[in-house]
């Protein structure tokens, strides 16, 4: 089998779904750290030989490069029961997986970023403006999810998938953008099963 190699800031929930997605399968990664803050992953070293688009998580298979979280989730897990074998069940995967990233990432990922790490003080005024539409727009995300879990164990099917991994990275950790878990009981016990599972690891 290639080596695996992930090209990743520790801080960023794209990257853990990567070695979540990795942990739950019994699959080595070996841990390439870059700091995105200080433009590490903007040097021409790295466009040249990691990633043109200048971001992380990459997913490095032996002398192949694999960029976006979601499709290195994906590489990881084919063959796997974390990809449902029902043709119905594979694309509701799919369709849960697009909404983390258009729905749910840009809002309750880019408000945690905002808030913890760059600080509200040093905000740019649009970003500023930002903030309450990205805080209704993520709660409407986790207000689906959170109907959804009402009669649903998993995002999908009747156990574990992609969809409930990729969701899970910045859904634990939603708080820290500023918005309250507690009001969200379904996703509570949610996240409860997932952490549950046999080979979990935290974020670090």
């Amino acid at each position: 089998m290639e080596s695996l190699v992930l090209h990743e800031d520790a801080r960023s929930g794209n990257c853990y779904k990567i070695r979540l997605t990795a942990a739950l399968l019994g699959q080595a990664l070996e841990r390439v750290s870059y700091d995105i803050i200080r433009g590490e992953t903007r040097t021409p070293e790295f466009l040249s030989q990691i990633n043109a688009n200048g971001r992380i998580p990459v997913l490095q298979i032996g002398d192949r490069y694999l960029p976006e979280s979601n499709a290195a989730c994906f590489y990881l897990a084919e063959g796997s029961a974390l990809i449902p074998q029902d043709r119905f069940d594979r694309a509701d995967m799919l369709r849960w997986m697009f909404f983390e990233q258009y729905n749910h990432e840009p809002n309750i990922a880019t408000l945690r970023f905002w808030l913890l790490y760059v600080g509200e003080r040093n905000l740019t005024e649009l970003q500023r403006h930002q903030l309450l539409p990205k805080r209704m727009a993520g709660d409407d995300a986790l207000t689906v999810m959170d109907r959804h879990l009402a009669d649903h164990a998993w995002l999908v099917g009747t156990s574990v998938t992609l969809a409930d991994i990729v969701l899970y990275a910045y859904t634990h950790i939603a708080e820290a953008g500023g918005f309250r878990l507690r009001d969200y009981a379904h996703i509570c016990a949610w996240l409860d099963r997932v952490q549950a599972l046999p080979g979990y690891v935290s974020m670090d």
